[in-house]
């Protein structure tokens, strides 16, 4: 556990659909956050991703277009890879889980479990569509959910209410691809015989232990992930198929097995793994360093993914053995859009890569609205109006306005050079002495996955410095107090230089433009952020830009 190895994954996105915000919110821009800040601080930290290419959803995309499956995920891995880059995401390895590696190392991982007799082989009646002639996989059957009674919820999820579902649950069931009433057919798969596993799994949730010993703070795990896993053990964990009838995914490395794959939730985490194994072949590394027992691994993912994340993929690798089981699964709750759900079916979402065309060059504004209302403990909702209040009083009103204020004002009194530290006064101790401690409050905030918090104290350090600036009130001094006025900038500009770092994990493209305004290239969370007496800094350019009514009004139309 004191390893300095951090494996950090994100969902794999599916490739059936582009990436709204709701996804953005939940796994992604807090995963970010946190390995960019391990970075900063020089951990050794790889940060895994990639397209999740199997599973129903795709060949029902695939049927409704008129295209094969690989064509649509060849199409939307592309698109979300980029636009991924293009908002700052920032993977070491951005994998597919089509590649011949991945193949091979699903098919190896379900060969070691199948020779430790960790699975079940069993025959039972499943969903058939007559019409179709095919078993029909979970996503291929719908129905209403028998804990909210959503009308529209599938055979693995109801999306309304986030409640893991099998379809012999779900009332009034039909076939997708036909619309009719599918009938039971029997058919053999493997089963994962959860309930075998509760014990260990218990304590490890409960208390953090693993194999007699302490694996994890459980307190430091978030309250929906311990509630959602502790509810699914107490009520009694039961089998659950890790093979389908399609003829698209890894194949079952059987004899015999033609036509079945691994089921979508057993082959997609493995991803996490083959994906480590192709950065560590390209980077001339050991991807077991990544996964072996005292690395530290961490799951960032949206609430609907805490029981394979937290049960059957841990499940999965202690059973194969010599594998990190996760320190942390720190999964956000949902993020809704002006009140209501969002929804990819009805068009109700914010696609990120119309975002970036309508917004071009203001990621950090997004950044900012999406951690500053992160779904942490419960879900909040995202509205253009806040995100435009936020942008213009925030961003451009407290941070970009401090920034501008101290670089302008170094160009104009001292040719953008930077002034000397004169005595010192009471005030300027107690600012230089909040200064001091702002890493590690930010830090803190990062490490115990409060990103909310760790965004908000860094915009206290932008706050304070606007309220030096006015309380000492510079271009007044100027002409009555020439060394006064130059402590007061080089306190100012050190502010600056702290915010070009602590900015960096929440706004890499503000952190970078305010690094290059300041002339400096802080690499490390912790060295010394004091620019030296007439060290030159550049003119100034704006950080942010002020977001009109009239572009507000472009969008809630786009979304009606």
């Amino acid at each position: 556990m004191n390893s300095k190895k951090y494996t950090v994954t994100s969902a794999l996105p599916y490739a059936n659909g582009p990436l709204h915000i709701g996804h953005i919110a939940g796994a992604y821009l807090p995963a970010d956050i946190y390995v960019r800040y391990r970075k900063l601080k020089k951990d050794d930290v790889l940060f895994v991703c990639g397209s999740d290419e199997h599973g129903a959803a795709i060949t029902l995309r695939a049927k409704k277009e008129g295209k094969t499956p690989k064509e649509i995920v060849d199409y939307y891995h592309d698109l979300n890879k980029s636009t991924f880059k293009e908002f700052g995401i920032d993977f070491d390895i951005y994998h597919r889980t089509s590649e011949e590696l991945h193949h091979q190392t699903a098919q190896e991982f379900f060969s070691v479990l199948e020779s430790k007799n960790i699975f079940t082989k069993k025959t039972s009646e499943q969903f058939y569509d007559q019409e179709h002639q095919q078993f029909l996989a979970d996503r291929y059957i719908s129905g209403q959910c028998p804990k909210c009674s959503f009308d529209g919820a599938y055979g693995d999820q109801c999306e309304k209410c986030g409640s893991a579902l099998s379809p012999n649950e779900l009332i009034d069931p039909k076939s997708t691809l036909s619309g009719n009433t599918p009938v039971l057919k029997s058919t053999s798969h493997w089963y994962l015989p959860m309930q075998d596993h509760e014990v260990w799994l218990k304590d490890w949730i409960e208390n953090g232990i693993l194999d007699g010993e302490l694996h994890h703070d459980p307190k430091q795990w978030r309250s929906q992930v311990n509630g959602q896993c502790m509810s699914w053990i107490n009520s009694g964990l039961r089998e659950r198929a890790m093979t389908r009838d399609l003829d698209w995914g890894v194949q079952v490395p059987v004899e015999g097995a033609d036509g079945k794959v691994l089921y979508v939730w057993l082959d997609a985490p493995i991803g996490y793994i083959s994906a480590t194994k192709e950065w560590a072949s390209q980077n001339n590394k050991d991807w077991k360093d990544y996964w072996k027992k005292d690395a530290n691994l961490i799951h960032f993912i949206g609430k609907d993914n805490i029981v394979f994340h937290a049960i059957i993929f841990p499940i999965i690798l202690k059973a194969h053995g010599d594998f990190a089981l996760p320190v942390n699964v720190p999964a956000n709750e949902f993020l809704n859009l002006e009140g209501q759900k969002l929804s990819t079916s009805r068009n109700w979402a914010i696609w990120l890569h119309e975002y970036l065309k309508d917004f071009e060059g203001q990621q950090d504004a997004l950044r900012y609205v999406l951690c500053a209302t992160a779904p942490e403990s419960k879900d909040t909702d995202f509205t253009w109006k806040d995100f435009q209040t936020r942008n213009n009083s925030e961003l451009v009103g407290i941070l970009g306005n401090f920034i501008n204020r101290v670089v302008v004002l170094t160009n104009k009194y001292y040719d953008g050079l930077v002034p000397g530290q004169n005595a010192l006064q009471d005030y300027d101790k107690e600012v230089l002495s909040y200064l001091d401690c702002c890493g590690d409050k930010v830090g803190d905030c990062i490490e115990n996955y409060k990103m909310r918090d760790g965004l908000s104290e860094v915009m206290n350090i932008a706050r304070l410095g606007n309220k030096y600036l006015a309380d000492t009130e510079p271009w007044k001094l100027k002409k009555t107090d020439e060394k006064r006025t130059e402590t007061i900038l080089n306190i100012a500009l050190q502010i600056s230089a702290s915010l070009s770092v602590y900015l960096e994990p929440f706004l890499p493209f503000a952190a970078k433009q305010l690094s290059q305004m300041l002339n400096v290239n802080f690499t490390s969370w912790d060295e010394s952020k004091s620019l030296d007496k007439d060290h030159k800094i550049n003119s100034s350019a704006l950080l942010f830009a002020k977001i009109e009514d009239d572009k507000m009004e472009e969008q809630l139309n786009k979304l009606k």
